[in-house]
């Protein structure tokens, strides 16, 4: 019975339901950036660098069944016949979505970073001194005279 209100408690607290809502967000975000990669920012890349199609830019390392004279059209043609591929664009894609991502979190992260940096110190005008102390003063400037 302890052991179910320990996992309670510790399901309960803050940094562990933060991750789960983190998680499921960043889940769908990247979801989001693949998109973004596949369908908005690699097809102006391929055809500035002469049409080539990232996500099915491959090289063939060992012919499936049975094997084609001219080569696989596709990447899905070439794994649909069986053929080993090393597959160089989506890799290449992969590695653009996670240059989007690691962007947008950082933004992320330096917006946040700017809301925590606190204004800066108003100095506030020193407090009145105390009855007692102005007291002490009329003193001290009554003996010196």
């Amino acid at each position: 019975m302890a052991i179910v209100q320990e996992f309670k408690e510790f399901i309960m607290r803050g940094n562990v339901i933060d991750l789960a809502v983190g998680l499921v967000v960043g889940t769908a975000f990247s979801g989001i950036v693949k998109s973004l990669v596949d369908d908005v920012i690699m097809p102006p890349i391929g055809i500035l660098i002469g049409g080539v199609d990232f996500s099915n830019l491959f090289i063939t390392l060992k012919d499936g069944t049975p094997a084609p004279e001219a080569g696989y059209a596709t990447l899905q043609a070439a794994q649909a016949a069986g053929a080993v591929t090393l597959n160089i664009g989506l890799f290449i894609n992969t590695v653009i979505s996670f240059l989007i991502i690691a962007a947008a979190i950082f933004m992320v992260i330096k917006g946040i970073n700017k809301l925590k940096k606190e204004a800066p110190a108003v100095e506030e005008a020193p407090a009145e001194p105390s009855e007692e102390i102005l007291l002490l003063r009329e003193i001290r400037d009554s003996l010196k005279k």
